[in-house]
């Protein structure tokens, strides 16, 4: 139960970082496919720079052979509460 809360809790960065080990990229490696810096890389995954555009985001789940949802927070995709 604690790994579920853990899922549910992580940032774009922290998925970023899961899944790019996951599939055995190195920063540098998925900076070269996604078309970014390794330095932009490293911030995202740290949470220094959560503002990504959805271009970046895009070649990023690109990279990662992935699409966009799956780099998204939980929290995010949960629908919207409306009153």
């Amino acid at each position: 139960m604690v790994f579920l809360k853990s899922l549910i809790h992580m940032n774009i960065g922290e998925i970023i970082k899961r899944r790019r080990v996951t599939v055995g990229l190195t920063q540098v490696e998925l900076s070269k496919k996604s078309k970014l810096s390794q330095s932009q890389i490293s911030q995202v995954e740290q949470g220094i720079n959560e503002n990504i555009t959805i271009g970046n985001l895009r070649n990023i789940a690109k990279s990662l052979n992935c699409s966009v949802i799956d780099l998204l927070p939980e929290s995010d995709k949960a629908p919207p509460k409306f009153r």
